[in-house]
């Protein structure tokens, strides 16, 4: 039988068909998995986003408080050091509660009067007392001044929960007349909250913000791109151009890549002995935060340091030998250049990874709770993780939308860390 009869046989032809059907069915099954995850990550992106973009949006409650001077006392007179020493001796509450009871002056008997009180937050004292003391001149006047309403109320006017007493069981038909009297009057309105992401954590729900979280981030990310970038890359021009090929060299290389995949708490325990309980550092501080993460993030930096060299062609550095370059202009001149799209590449990876971890954090100490934002890298902070942790771990349940709001932040901070990296590589990048 000819070569052209066993081809064109109806058994070779047979099994051609079956063949080209399993390779039908292999792209077809690769094509819905491709689909399946890219609908998980629509439906997880669009949960986070539809839970999320709440947060940013603040309730307010107009209150026109009058600043009269038998409460505030000589508050709005005097140096500052005369009205900081009055502070304490102002009870807040009394103005907003009459700014309340002015609306609804049938108000009457303790509870109600707290309940009145309780449609407004908290931090609306605070908010009153840094307006006058920010504007003595308020002393014996009239001020219309917007103030965060209360949890409940807040989700009350986003539709959280429903506005039937019954249904919702969080507020009682007299509050939700209030409320509806309230927004009648045009006194409630919903603002974009910049509050969110500059202030920093807060027992109050509706006054929590990320703003401490996200600058304990970045302070913490500085302090390892500072430590790590410099010592993977030296360690990955070291291993790849200079290290003679022996069995210590082995092990080393051996060693790097089993640290890589070493789970990150182990990271935070040697953190904890080394530069806590050894050098004494602070605790709870980006300094160490930062140092942590820099050990965790430097065997991701040091190997793809290493393929990022290892692909620049030999030809290259042949060619700088021939022309009497040394060794270390080699590697200074021609080498590292060429290499410099995929160790940036590699460097923000690993940064990315860094920002999104918890528990090194947690072994350190930055699970504190920090009301201020650090203003330096030995001052007490949190990170994004660590504060996304601490909300989900909070029984308030406006603390809900809060997590979603700040792994939105985060999300987006990893984004742009990603697309840096993409344009990084497509800007340095030599083709040859």
């Amino acid at each position: 039988m000819s070569k052209a009869t066993r081809w064109s046989s109806p058994e070779m032809g047979a099994r051609l068909r079956r063949r080209r059907a399993a390779e039908r069915r292999f792209r077809r099954l690769g094509l819905g998995a491709v689909a399946l995850a890219l609908c998980a990550l629509v439906v997880l992106l669009a949960s986070i986003a539809w839970n999320g973009a709440s947060a940013f949006v603040r309730t307010q409650i107009a209150l026109d408080v009058d600043f009269d001077p038998a409460a505030v006392g000589a508050l709005g007179a005097g140096s500052a050091a005369e009205r900081a020493a009055q502070e304490g001796e102002v009870d807040w509450s009394v103005l907003v509660r009459g700014a309340l009871e002015r609306e609804f002056p049938g108000v009457s008997g303790r509870s109600e009067r707290r309940a009145l009180l309780g449609l407004v937050s908290r931090g609306a004292r605070g908010i009153l007392r840094e307006r006058l003391l920010r504007d003595p001149g308020l002393v014996g006047r009239r001020e219309r001044i917007w103030v965060p309403a209360a949890p409940d109320v807040d989700a009350l006017v986003k539709g959280q929960i429903p506005r039937d007493p019954e249904a919702s069981g969080r507020l009682s038909e007299q509050e939700l007349g209030w409320i509806r009297g309230l927004e009648e009057r045009g006194l409630v309105r919903r603002v974009f909250d910049w509050s969110f992401l500059r202030s920093g954590d807060s027992r109050e729900p509706e006054l929590a913000g990320v703003g401490g979280a996200v600058v304990g981030s970045l302070l913490a990310l500085l302090v390892t791109l500072a430590v790590a970038f410099p010592l993977g890359v030296a360690a990955a021009v070291y291993l790849e151009e200079f290290a003679p090929r022996t069995r210590a060299t082995e092990i080393l290389e051996l060693n790097i890549n089993n640290l890589a995949a070493v789970p990150s708490i182990v990271f935070g325990l040697l953190g904890l002995a080394v530069f806590l309980n050894t050098f004494g550092l602070p605790r709870s501080a980006p300094l160490v935060g930062g140092l942590t993460l820099a050990l965790m993030t430097l065997p991701t930096i040091i190997i793809a340091g290493r393929a990022a060299i290892l692909a620049v062609p030999p030809s290259i550095r042949e060619a700088a030998r021939g022309l009497g370059a040394s060794p270390l202009q080699v590697v200074a001149h021609h080498v590292l250049p060429l290499a410099l799209p995929g160790i940036l590449t590699g460097a923000i990876l690993g940064m990315a990874r860094a920002l999104g971890e918890t528990a090194p954090l947690l072994m350190i100490g930055m699970v504190a709770f920090v009301v201020d934002v650090p203003r330096s890298f030995t001052d007490a902070a949190t990170a994004l993780p660590v504060q996304i942790y601490l909300w989900a771990d909070s029984p308030e349940r406006a603390f809900v939308e809060k997590v979603s709001g700040a792994i939105l932040v985060l999300l987006g901070f990893l984004v742009v860390m990603n697309g840096t990296a993409i344009w990084l590589r497509q800007r340095f990048q030599r083709r040859w």
